[in-house]
Protein backbone atom coordinates (compact mmCIF):
# COMPACT_ATOMS: atom_id res chain seq x y z
CA UNK A 1 0.00 0.00 0.00
CA UNK A 2 2.53 2.56 1.39
CA UNK A 3 4.68 2.05 -2.46
CA UNK A 4 1.17 2.76 -4.44
CA UNK A 5 1.08 5.86 -2.19
CA UNK A 6 4.14 6.87 -2.91
CA UNK A 7 4.30 6.03 -6.65
CA UNK A 8 0.85 8.27 -6.63
CA UNK A 9 2.72 11.25 -5.06
CA UNK A 10 6.07 10.57 -7.75
CA UNK A 11 3.41 11.02 -10.50
CA UNK A 12 2.19 14.50 -8.78
CA UNK A 13 -1.62 13.55 -9.71
CA UNK A 14 -4.23 13.87 -6.55
CA UNK A 15 -5.27 10.31 -7.32
CA UNK A 16 -7.20 9.01 -3.96
CA UNK A 17 -5.24 5.07 -3.15
CA UNK A 18 -7.88 2.98 -4.43
CA UNK A 19 -8.03 4.16 -7.82
CA UNK A 20 -4.52 4.20 -8.03
CA UNK A 21 -4.70 0.35 -6.69
CA UNK A 22 -7.16 0.05 -9.99
CA UNK A 23 -5.10 1.96 -12.71
CA UNK A 24 -1.64 0.15 -12.31
CA UNK A 25 -3.46 -3.74 -12.92
CA UNK A 26 -5.13 -2.02 -15.62
CA UNK A 27 -1.85 -0.43 -17.13
CA UNK A 28 -0.42 -4.26 -17.51
CA UNK A 29 -3.98 -5.47 -19.09
CA UNK A 30 -3.73 -3.27 -21.30
CA UNK A 31 -0.01 -4.16 -22.20
CA UNK A 32 -0.94 -7.53 -22.88
CA UNK A 33 -4.90 -7.57 -24.46
CA UNK A 34 -5.09 -3.65 -25.52
CA UNK A 35 -8.38 -4.45 -26.96
CA UNK A 36 -11.64 -5.46 -25.61
CA UNK A 37 -11.93 -9.63 -25.56
CA UNK A 38 -15.36 -8.98 -27.73
CA UNK A 39 -13.45 -7.18 -30.59
CA UNK A 40 -10.69 -9.64 -30.82
CA UNK A 41 -12.98 -12.81 -30.99
CA UNK A 42 -14.09 -10.75 -34.34
CA UNK A 43 -10.90 -11.23 -36.18
CA UNK A 44 -10.82 -14.92 -37.13
CA UNK A 45 -6.66 -15.13 -37.05
CA UNK A 46 -4.06 -14.95 -34.08
CA UNK A 47 -1.95 -13.53 -36.39
CA UNK A 48 -4.49 -10.81 -37.68
CA UNK A 49 -5.34 -10.31 -33.76
CA UNK A 50 -1.78 -9.91 -32.74
CA UNK A 51 -1.44 -7.34 -35.58
CA UNK A 52 -5.25 -5.55 -34.18
CA UNK A 53 -3.13 -5.58 -30.33
CA UNK A 54 -0.40 -3.71 -31.82
CA UNK A 55 -2.24 -0.94 -33.77
CA UNK A 56 -4.33 -0.65 -30.53
CA UNK A 57 -1.30 -0.26 -28.12
CA UNK A 58 0.19 2.51 -30.54
CA UNK A 59 -2.95 4.30 -30.97
CA UNK A 60 -2.96 4.19 -27.07
CA UNK A 61 1.07 5.89 -27.06
CA UNK A 62 -0.10 8.37 -29.29
CA UNK A 63 -2.78 9.54 -27.25
CA UNK A 64 -1.37 9.30 -24.13
CA UNK A 65 1.64 10.64 -25.00
CA UNK A 66 0.03 14.07 -26.47
CA UNK A 67 -2.17 13.91 -23.02
CA UNK A 68 0.81 13.81 -21.25
CA UNK A 69 2.81 17.03 -22.65
CA UNK A 70 -0.56 18.57 -22.83
CA UNK A 71 -0.35 18.06 -18.84
CA UNK A 72 2.91 18.18 -18.07
CA UNK A 73 4.37 21.17 -19.90
CA UNK A 74 1.64 23.78 -17.98
CA UNK A 75 2.01 21.58 -14.56
CA UNK A 76 6.51 22.35 -14.60
CA UNK A 77 5.69 25.85 -15.08
CA UNK A 78 3.31 26.03 -12.28
CA UNK A 79 -0.59 26.42 -14.02
CA UNK A 80 -1.65 24.15 -11.80
CA UNK A 81 -0.24 24.60 -8.48
CA UNK A 82 -2.91 26.20 -6.62
CA UNK A 83 -6.02 24.79 -8.26
CA UNK A 84 -4.44 21.23 -8.17
CA UNK A 85 -1.74 21.91 -5.38
CA UNK A 86 0.88 20.39 -7.88
CA UNK A 87 4.29 22.39 -7.20
CA UNK A 88 6.15 24.20 -10.45
CA UNK A 89 9.67 21.81 -11.24
CA UNK A 90 11.65 24.36 -9.33
CA UNK A 91 9.91 23.90 -6.28
CA UNK A 92 10.25 20.15 -6.03
CA UNK A 93 12.87 18.92 -8.90
CA UNK A 94 13.54 15.42 -7.47
CA UNK A 95 9.40 14.44 -7.83
CA UNK A 96 9.78 15.86 -11.49
CA UNK A 97 12.63 13.80 -12.07
CA UNK A 98 10.78 10.94 -11.03
CA UNK A 99 7.59 11.70 -12.21
CA UNK A 100 9.51 12.21 -15.91
CA UNK A 101 10.98 8.72 -15.92
CA UNK A 102 8.20 7.14 -14.65
CA UNK A 103 6.42 8.21 -17.76
CA UNK A 104 8.77 7.77 -19.81
CA UNK A 105 8.77 4.13 -18.79
CA UNK A 106 5.49 3.69 -19.67
CA UNK A 107 5.52 5.39 -23.01
CA UNK A 108 8.09 2.76 -24.29
CA UNK A 109 6.41 0.20 -22.87
CA UNK A 110 3.05 0.96 -24.64
CA UNK A 111 5.22 2.14 -27.98
CA UNK A 112 7.66 -1.15 -27.97
CA UNK A 113 5.12 -3.62 -27.06
CA UNK A 114 2.90 -2.26 -30.17
CA UNK A 115 5.68 -1.99 -32.27
CA UNK A 116 7.47 -5.51 -31.90
CA UNK A 117 3.31 -6.70 -32.47
CA UNK A 118 3.16 -4.95 -36.04
CA UNK A 119 6.78 -5.99 -36.97
CA UNK A 120 6.49 -9.48 -36.21
CA UNK A 121 2.70 -10.08 -37.60
CA UNK A 122 2.08 -7.77 -40.42
CA UNK A 123 2.97 -8.84 -43.56
CA UNK A 124 1.80 -4.99 -45.34
CA UNK A 125 4.06 -3.56 -43.95
CA UNK A 126 6.77 -4.92 -46.36
CA UNK A 127 10.67 -4.66 -45.89
CA UNK A 128 10.24 -0.84 -47.04
CA UNK A 129 8.35 0.38 -43.61
CA UNK A 130 9.99 -1.59 -41.43
CA UNK A 131 12.96 0.24 -42.65
CA UNK A 132 11.59 3.53 -42.95
CA UNK A 133 10.10 3.29 -39.80
CA UNK A 134 13.53 2.54 -38.06
CA UNK A 135 15.16 5.55 -39.79
CA UNK A 136 12.92 7.87 -39.00
CA UNK A 137 12.14 7.05 -35.10
CA UNK A 138 14.42 9.50 -34.13
CA UNK A 139 13.10 12.43 -36.10
CA UNK A 140 10.73 14.55 -34.35
CA UNK A 141 7.82 14.89 -36.22
CA UNK A 142 8.55 11.90 -39.32
CA UNK A 143 8.10 9.54 -36.30
CA UNK A 144 5.24 10.47 -35.81
CA UNK A 145 3.58 10.81 -39.12
CA UNK A 146 5.76 7.24 -40.63
CA UNK A 147 3.93 5.99 -37.42
CA UNK A 148 0.79 7.31 -38.23
CA UNK A 149 1.17 5.32 -42.08
CA UNK A 150 2.17 2.19 -40.28
CA UNK A 151 -0.76 2.42 -37.66
CA UNK A 152 -2.93 2.52 -41.13
CA UNK A 153 -1.53 0.16 -43.06
CA UNK A 154 -1.66 -2.27 -40.39
CA UNK A 155 -5.52 -1.84 -39.73
CA UNK A 156 -6.37 -1.87 -42.99
CA UNK A 157 -4.68 -5.18 -43.69
CA UNK A 158 -6.54 -6.61 -40.87
CA UNK A 159 -10.06 -5.61 -42.00
CA UNK A 160 -8.65 -6.89 -45.23
CA UNK A 161 -7.75 -9.95 -44.30
CA UNK A 162 -10.61 -11.05 -41.88
CA UNK A 163 -13.20 -10.02 -44.48
CA UNK A 164 -11.39 -12.96 -46.78
CA UNK A 165 -11.28 -15.37 -44.09
CA UNK A 166 -15.10 -14.89 -43.42
CA UNK A 167 -15.53 -15.44 -47.18
CA UNK A 168 -13.80 -18.15 -47.76
CA UNK A 169 -15.89 -20.18 -44.54
CA UNK A 170 -19.14 -18.67 -45.75
CA UNK A 171 -18.09 -20.58 -49.13
CA UNK A 172 -16.53 -23.68 -48.34
CA UNK A 173 -19.35 -26.00 -48.43
CA UNK A 174 -20.18 -25.06 -52.02
CA UNK A 175 -16.00 -25.59 -53.47
CA UNK A 176 -16.42 -23.08 -56.16
CA UNK A 177 -12.91 -23.94 -57.41
CA UNK A 178 -13.09 -27.57 -57.34
CA UNK A 179 -12.89 -28.38 -61.59
CA UNK A 180 -13.61 -31.18 -63.16
CA UNK A 181 -9.95 -31.41 -64.30
CA UNK A 182 -6.69 -30.33 -62.18
CA UNK A 183 -5.28 -26.91 -62.38
CA UNK A 184 -1.58 -26.23 -63.38
CA UNK A 185 -0.10 -23.12 -62.55
CA UNK A 186 3.06 -23.34 -65.01
CA UNK A 187 5.81 -20.35 -63.76
CA UNK A 188 7.63 -18.02 -66.11
CA UNK A 189 11.20 -17.52 -67.07
CA UNK A 190 13.83 -17.18 -64.77
CA UNK A 191 12.07 -18.89 -61.63
CA UNK A 192 11.12 -21.94 -60.45
CA UNK A 193 7.93 -22.59 -58.51
CA UNK A 194 8.45 -25.36 -56.12
CA UNK A 195 11.50 -25.02 -54.06
CA UNK A 196 12.99 -22.25 -51.81
CA UNK A 197 10.06 -19.74 -53.02
CA UNK A 198 6.25 -20.23 -54.25
CA UNK A 199 6.38 -18.18 -57.27
CA UNK A 200 1.90 -17.65 -57.33
CA UNK A 201 2.59 -16.38 -53.48
CA UNK A 202 -0.41 -16.60 -51.50
CA UNK A 203 -3.05 -17.53 -55.01
CA UNK A 204 -2.92 -21.90 -54.38
CA UNK A 205 -3.38 -21.35 -51.40
CA UNK A 206 -6.35 -19.61 -51.67
CA UNK A 207 -7.81 -21.83 -54.77
CA UNK A 208 -7.19 -24.97 -52.35
CA UNK A 209 -9.32 -23.37 -50.20
CA UNK A 210 -11.95 -23.18 -52.63
CA UNK A 211 -12.07 -26.63 -53.53
CA UNK A 212 -9.25 -26.62 -56.41
CA UNK A 213 -6.54 -29.00 -57.00
CA UNK A 214 -3.43 -27.33 -57.95
CA UNK A 215 -0.22 -28.86 -59.53
CA UNK A 216 2.99 -26.74 -60.39
CA UNK A 217 5.04 -27.10 -64.07
CA UNK A 218 8.25 -27.65 -62.63
CA UNK A 219 9.99 -27.04 -65.40
CA UNK A 220 13.37 -25.29 -66.12
CA UNK A 221 13.75 -21.62 -65.21
CA UNK A 222 15.52 -20.65 -68.33
CA UNK A 223 15.52 -22.60 -71.01
CA UNK A 224 14.25 -22.62 -74.99
CA UNK A 225 10.47 -22.18 -75.85
CA UNK A 226 10.99 -25.66 -77.77
CA UNK A 227 12.67 -27.18 -74.78
CA UNK A 228 10.72 -26.12 -72.08
CA UNK A 229 7.90 -27.25 -74.05
CA UNK A 230 9.41 -30.75 -74.19
CA UNK A 231 9.75 -30.68 -70.30
CA UNK A 232 5.87 -29.16 -69.56
CA UNK A 233 4.86 -32.06 -72.13
CA UNK A 234 6.58 -34.58 -70.08
CA UNK A 235 5.06 -33.08 -67.05
CA UNK A 236 1.13 -33.07 -67.97
CA UNK A 237 1.19 -36.13 -69.25
CA UNK A 238 2.55 -37.64 -65.89
CA UNK A 239 0.14 -35.85 -63.65
CA UNK A 240 -2.84 -36.94 -65.99
CA UNK A 241 -1.32 -40.73 -65.68
CA UNK A 242 -0.60 -40.60 -62.29
CA UNK A 243 -3.74 -38.98 -61.10
CA UNK A 244 -6.21 -40.42 -64.04
CA UNK A 245 -8.04 -36.75 -64.21
CA UNK A 246 -7.52 -37.14 -67.87
CA UNK A 247 -6.62 -33.10 -68.48
CA UNK A 248 -5.46 -30.34 -67.08
CA UNK A 249 -6.53 -26.60 -66.90
CA UNK A 250 -3.39 -24.44 -67.28
CA UNK A 251 -3.14 -21.38 -65.72
CA UNK A 252 0.22 -19.94 -67.35
CA UNK A 253 2.40 -16.85 -66.78
CA UNK A 254 4.60 -14.91 -68.85
CA UNK A 255 7.08 -17.20 -70.68
CA UNK A 256 4.61 -19.85 -69.44
CA UNK A 257 2.04 -19.39 -71.70
CA UNK A 258 4.64 -19.62 -74.76
CA UNK A 259 6.20 -23.18 -73.06
CA UNK A 260 2.39 -24.55 -73.08
CA UNK A 261 1.67 -23.49 -76.25
CA UNK A 262 4.61 -25.51 -77.63
CA UNK A 263 3.86 -28.21 -75.88
CA UNK A 264 0.56 -28.55 -77.32
CA UNK A 265 1.80 -27.77 -81.09
CA UNK A 266 4.85 -29.97 -81.11
CA UNK A 267 5.20 -32.45 -77.95
CA UNK A 268 1.42 -34.13 -78.17
CA UNK A 269 -0.55 -32.20 -74.89
CA UNK A 270 -3.46 -31.30 -76.72
CA UNK A 271 -5.34 -34.39 -76.04
CA UNK A 272 -4.47 -33.74 -71.93
CA UNK A 273 -5.36 -29.69 -71.70
CA UNK A 274 -8.68 -28.78 -71.12
CA UNK A 275 -7.90 -25.16 -70.94
CA UNK A 276 -5.08 -22.70 -71.59
CA UNK A 277 -5.12 -19.37 -69.51
CA UNK A 278 -2.38 -17.19 -70.09
CA UNK A 279 -1.29 -14.34 -67.61
CA UNK A 280 0.85 -11.52 -69.32
CA UNK A 281 2.31 -13.79 -71.71
CA UNK A 282 4.19 -12.14 -74.53
CA UNK A 283 2.52 -13.72 -77.36
CA UNK A 284 4.18 -11.19 -80.06
CA UNK A 285 7.47 -11.02 -77.96
CA UNK A 286 9.48 -8.08 -76.87
CA UNK A 287 10.83 -4.94 -79.41
CA UNK A 288 12.31 -4.01 -75.88
CA UNK A 289 14.41 -7.63 -76.05
CA UNK A 290 15.43 -7.04 -79.53
CA UNK A 291 17.21 -3.89 -78.76
CA UNK A 292 18.97 -5.16 -75.59
CA UNK A 293 20.02 -8.41 -77.67
CA UNK A 294 21.23 -5.91 -80.03
CA UNK A 295 23.04 -3.33 -77.82
CA UNK A 296 25.02 -5.77 -75.97
CA UNK A 297 27.77 -7.41 -77.45
CA UNK A 298 28.32 -11.10 -77.20
CA UNK A 299 30.99 -11.34 -74.99
CA UNK A 300 28.46 -9.39 -72.31
CA UNK A 301 25.80 -11.35 -72.99
CA UNK A 302 27.92 -14.84 -72.12
CA UNK A 303 29.20 -13.27 -69.03
CA UNK A 304 26.01 -12.27 -68.05
CA UNK A 305 24.60 -15.80 -68.67
CA UNK A 306 26.93 -17.41 -66.41
CA UNK A 307 26.14 -15.32 -64.17
CA UNK A 308 22.49 -16.38 -64.42
CA UNK A 309 23.19 -20.00 -64.64
CA UNK A 310 25.34 -20.61 -61.98
CA UNK A 311 22.79 -19.20 -59.73
CA UNK A 312 19.76 -21.12 -61.59
CA UNK A 313 21.29 -24.00 -60.75
CA UNK A 314 21.73 -23.76 -57.30
CA UNK A 315 17.60 -24.19 -57.29
CA UNK A 316 17.48 -26.89 -59.19
CA UNK A 317 17.82 -26.08 -62.70
CA UNK A 318 20.34 -28.77 -64.38
CA UNK A 319 21.03 -27.37 -67.52
CA UNK A 320 19.56 -23.68 -67.60
CA UNK A 321 20.30 -21.77 -70.85
CA UNK A 322 19.56 -18.20 -70.11
CA UNK A 323 20.49 -16.83 -73.76
CA UNK A 324 18.11 -19.46 -75.34
CA UNK A 325 15.66 -18.59 -73.02
CA UNK A 326 15.88 -14.52 -73.24
CA UNK A 327 15.76 -15.09 -77.22
CA UNK A 328 12.86 -16.61 -77.31
CA UNK A 329 11.07 -13.63 -76.12
CA UNK A 330 12.05 -11.41 -78.77
CA UNK A 331 9.91 -9.60 -81.23
CA UNK A 332 11.31 -11.52 -84.03
CA UNK A 333 11.70 -14.67 -82.35
CA UNK A 334 7.68 -15.40 -81.18
CA UNK A 335 6.91 -14.28 -84.81
CA UNK A 336 8.33 -17.32 -85.72
CA UNK A 337 7.65 -19.37 -82.94
CA UNK A 338 4.07 -18.17 -83.70
CA UNK A 339 4.14 -20.06 -86.99
CA UNK A 340 4.64 -23.18 -85.08
CA UNK A 341 1.70 -22.77 -82.81
CA UNK A 342 -1.42 -21.84 -83.77
CA UNK A 343 -4.09 -22.01 -81.87
CA UNK A 344 -5.11 -25.35 -81.01
CA UNK A 345 -8.38 -26.72 -81.50
CA UNK A 346 -10.91 -28.48 -78.66
CA UNK A 347 -9.09 -26.53 -76.24
CA UNK A 348 -10.25 -23.60 -74.35
CA UNK A 349 -8.30 -20.35 -74.88
CA UNK A 350 -7.78 -17.15 -72.95
CA UNK A 351 -5.55 -14.54 -72.11
CA UNK A 352 -5.29 -11.74 -69.33
CA UNK A 353 -2.86 -8.94 -69.63
CA UNK A 354 -2.18 -5.76 -67.22
CA UNK A 355 -0.10 -2.67 -67.15
CA UNK A 356 1.60 -0.23 -64.78
CA UNK A 357 0.02 2.92 -64.65
CA UNK A 358 2.80 5.16 -63.38
CA UNK A 359 6.39 3.62 -63.52
CA UNK A 360 6.90 5.13 -59.77
CA UNK A 361 3.82 2.41 -58.89
CA UNK A 362 5.67 -0.88 -59.29
CA UNK A 363 7.98 -2.62 -56.98
CA UNK A 364 11.67 -2.93 -57.87
CA UNK A 365 12.90 -3.22 -60.63
CA UNK A 366 9.89 -3.37 -62.87
CA UNK A 367 9.70 0.18 -61.94
CA UNK A 368 13.07 1.33 -63.62
CA UNK A 369 12.13 -0.44 -66.15
CA UNK A 370 8.47 0.31 -67.23
CA UNK A 371 10.31 3.54 -69.09
CA UNK A 372 12.52 1.80 -71.01
CA UNK A 373 10.31 -1.07 -72.10
CA UNK A 374 7.08 2.15 -72.98
CA UNK A 375 9.99 3.39 -75.38
CA UNK A 376 9.17 0.19 -77.36
CA UNK A 377 5.97 -1.50 -76.81
CA UNK A 378 4.28 1.46 -75.55
CA UNK A 379 2.21 0.58 -72.45
CA UNK A 380 3.46 -2.22 -70.17
CA UNK A 381 3.43 -4.14 -67.24
CA UNK A 382 7.02 -3.72 -66.33
CA UNK A 383 8.07 -6.32 -68.40
CA UNK A 384 5.55 -7.30 -71.76
CA UNK A 385 3.92 -4.24 -73.75
CA UNK A 386 -0.10 -4.52 -73.63
CA UNK A 387 -0.37 -5.18 -77.75
CA UNK A 388 1.61 -8.48 -77.06
CA UNK A 389 -0.85 -10.28 -74.51
CA UNK A 390 -4.06 -10.72 -76.50
CA UNK A 391 -4.35 -13.87 -77.58
CA UNK A 392 -7.24 -16.79 -77.97
CA UNK A 393 -11.01 -16.94 -78.40
CA UNK A 394 -11.59 -14.40 -74.98
CA UNK A 395 -9.37 -11.81 -73.88
CA UNK A 396 -9.46 -9.23 -70.57
CA UNK A 397 -7.32 -6.44 -70.03
CA UNK A 398 -7.04 -6.22 -66.08
CA UNK A 399 -6.62 -2.18 -65.01
CA UNK A 400 -7.05 -0.12 -61.86
CA UNK A 401 -8.09 3.60 -61.18
CA UNK A 402 -5.70 5.60 -59.67
CA UNK A 403 -1.85 6.14 -60.20
CA UNK A 404 -1.09 2.57 -59.19
CA UNK A 405 -1.54 0.16 -61.84
CA UNK A 406 -0.72 -3.58 -61.56
CA UNK A 407 2.57 -5.09 -62.58
CA UNK A 408 4.02 -8.34 -64.19
CA UNK A 409 5.08 -9.50 -61.13
CA UNK A 410 1.78 -8.26 -59.25
CA UNK A 411 -0.69 -10.73 -61.56
CA UNK A 412 0.90 -13.95 -59.44
CA UNK A 413 1.05 -12.17 -56.34
CA UNK A 414 4.86 -11.99 -56.60
CA UNK A 415 5.11 -9.19 -54.01
CA UNK A 416 2.19 -10.58 -51.63
CA UNK A 417 0.84 -7.05 -51.69
CA UNK A 418 -2.73 -5.99 -51.22
CA UNK A 419 -3.51 -3.71 -54.38
CA UNK A 420 -6.39 -1.33 -53.78
CA UNK A 421 -8.97 -2.36 -56.89
CA UNK A 422 -7.29 -5.75 -57.48
CA UNK A 423 -7.31 -8.59 -54.91
CA UNK A 424 -5.27 -10.74 -56.82
CA UNK A 425 -6.33 -13.80 -55.07
CA UNK A 426 -10.13 -13.42 -55.17
CA UNK A 427 -9.36 -12.41 -59.30
CA UNK A 428 -7.67 -16.35 -59.51
CA UNK A 429 -10.94 -17.75 -57.72
CA UNK A 430 -13.09 -16.32 -59.94
CA UNK A 431 -11.07 -17.05 -62.70
CA UNK A 432 -11.05 -21.01 -61.89
CA UNK A 433 -15.24 -20.87 -60.53
CA UNK A 434 -15.65 -19.69 -64.41
CA UNK A 435 -13.55 -22.71 -65.77
CA UNK A 436 -15.64 -24.64 -63.37
CA UNK A 437 -18.42 -22.83 -64.83
CA UNK A 438 -17.84 -24.11 -68.40
CA UNK A 439 -17.75 -27.84 -67.53
CA UNK A 440 -13.43 -27.78 -67.25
Amino acid sequence: MRWLWALGNIVFLPIPKFWLMLLIPLFLVILVIPVFPGTLSKIHSLKLRNTKSGTMLLKIFLVSMVAVLLFNIPAMMGKFESSLDIPAIGDAPWKWTGHILLVVLIENLLFWDGIIRIYLTSSQLGLKFRVIGAICGMIPIANLIVLGIMIRKADKEVKFENEKILLNESRAQQKICATKYPILMVHGVFFRDFRFFNYWGRVPKELEANGAKVFYGEQQSAASVVSSGEELAARIKKICEETGCGKVNVIAHSKGGLDTRMAIARFGAGPYVASLTTMNTPHRGCEFADYLLGKIGPSHQKRVAGMYEAALRKVGDPNPDFLAAVNDLTHSACAKLNEEMPDPEGIFCQSFGSKLNRPSSGRFPLNFSTLLVHHFDGANDGLVGEKSFQWGSEYQFITVKGKRGISHGDVIDLNRENIDGYDVREFYVQLVAKLKDRGF
